[in-house]
């Protein structure tokens, strides 16, 4: 169908021209470097989720739900969920010794992290992550280039077939975003603990800058 391809480069170029969306899986890529591409994955289904809500609604209710509202007060809960990741990835750079050593005649280091189980960890970054692309989903730009365009189209099928690539756009584009930041990181952390918390710092710095924005704007 001639829709398909339209929809998922709109879901693509959504993420890449989002600095909120950046900025909120960033922290959470770079904290989990050796599977980040699974960050990318849970906020591309929990955004893909929250388009196909507000979509859903529109269809089904548009004459009775205040759209505008749903999207004005989540895009302030956006703003508070990126503050909250920045400071959070703020806490986890601090908290995190560094052990020095030499191995034939080569300097090595280690990072450790505050000792909160694995499980934890990844749990907390699955269910943050798909949060979040929920929430981004009900906000702001989600409607313009994933709804409405879905709403003009002259069948219920091709708005599905629409909102359907879009969202398949948006996930593969964040696996990409967050898979290229894990490979990064790993690639700062065996060169330079300096440089990997530098990056840690200044990924976090963007997250709460971008919170902000979006708070006062």
């Amino acid at each position: 169908m001639w829709i398909i391809l339209p929809g998922f480069i709109a879901g693509f170029l959504h993420v890449l021209m989002g600095p909120d969306h950046l900025a909120a899986i960033s922290p959470l890529a770079v904290d989990n470097k050796a599977e980040s591409w699974k960050i990318g994955l849970k906020w591309g289904l929990g955004h893909t989720s929250g388009v196909f809500i507000i979509g859903l609604l529109v269809l089904l209710f548009r004459e009775l739900i205040p759209i505008d509202l749903v999207s004005a007060f989540s895009e302030r809960i956006v703003g508070i969920v990126l503050i909250g990741i920045g400071v959070w990835g703020f806490q986890t750079i601090l908290r995190t010794k560094i052990h020095t050593h030499t191995h034939d005649g080569i300097k090595h280091f280690h990072l450790f992290k505050p000792k909160i189980g694995v499980n934890y960890k990844n749990h907390f970054h699955t269910h943050t992550a798909i949060l979040i692309g929920i929430i981004h989903g009900f906000a702001g730009s989600s409607h313009l280039i994933g709804i409405l365009p879905a709403l003009a189209l002259p069948s219920r099928v091709q708005a599905a077939a629409y909102l359907l690539s879009f969202g398949v756009g948006t996930i593969i584009a964040m696996i990409f975003f967050s898979q290229l930041l894990g490979i990064v990181a790993l690639r700062f952390a065996e060169k330079s603990s300096d440089l990997y918390k530098k990056l840690s710092f200044s990924f976090s710095s963007i997250a709460i800058a971008v919170g902000i924005f979006w708070l006062l704007f």
